[in-house]
């Protein structure tokens, strides 16, 4: 498939992208710099691109640091830890000669700007990255959620959702050898099949408002740039 022009596009990456592989948590400088690269490549070629950043790497709501914590509080400490990552990114794609700004959605005026859609679209037409961090500023919804809206929000043309495996299967492919992976299928497939890829309210946003979402391997290298260019691969959901 040819590499279509100037896509604006959404990618989430997980708290995973920027945590040692060896390990699976913390921030490991050589995987943020190859997500850095691969980022400012698709950007040299006038894509527009936007980031939403998870945070697992550092704290998860449902980690065993939250057991009995209360659960609004123990969201809001996963939303600074994706601030964290969002600072680590920006300082690596600035790294890079690209022109990168953070907006969060919890206001931290010192270290980054407001989310301000207008703003954030604004940024991209200028040809800058913009990395939404903090989530929605609201417990209880994911960073797929927040994906989804912010989507939505800045008139992106697809949702390209960076994780550890190389699409969507039938079944969970860690624990079954004969899992088959899924090339393509409908919003409403993935809802009826309960996949746990995405959670099903940033599913169900992207499907009201058309927005396929891209579910491929991140820990490939060039993966990340082939799905801003459009290319077949992964998963598409539709």
């Amino acid at each position: 498939m040819e590499s279509e022009p100037r896509r604006r596009v959404l990618l989430k990456l997980s708290g995973e992208a920027f945590a040692d592989p060896e390990v699976g948590y913390g921030l490991d400088p050589a995987t943020v710099t190859r997500v850095a690269e691969e980022i400012a490549e698709a950007h040299g070629e006038g894509h527009e691109i936007a980031v939403v950043v998870g945070g697992g790497n550092i704290f998860r709501g449902v980690s065993q640091a939250a057991k009995g914590m209360d659960p609004a509080t123990a969201d809001y400490m996963g939303m600074l830890a994706t601030v964290i990552n969002a600072l680590a990114l920006r300082d690596a794609l600035e790294k890079q000669g690209v022109p990168t700004r953070v907006q969060s959605a919890i206001t931290m005026q010192q270290l980054a700007e407001p989310y301000i859609r207008l703003r954030a679209i604004r940024h991209l037409e200028k040809g800058r990255v913009v990395i939404f961090a903090a989530g929605t500023g609201n417990p209880f919804f994911t960073t797929d959620t927040t994906a989804a809206l912010r989507a939505v929000e800045i008139g992106a043309e697809v949702l390209l959702k960076a994780s550890k495996v190389d699409g969507i299967y039938d079944r969970d492919p860690a624990g079954d050898d004969g899992a088959q992976r899924i090339e393509e299928l409908t919003y409403m497939d993935f809802l009826a099949r309960g996949l746990r890829v995405m959670d099903s309210t940033a599913v169900t946003m992207c499907k009201e408002h058309g927005i396929p979402i891209v579910v491929f391997d991140m820990t490939r290298p060039g993966n990340i740039v082939r799905a801003v260019r459009g290319e077949k691969i992964g998963t598409v959901v539709r």
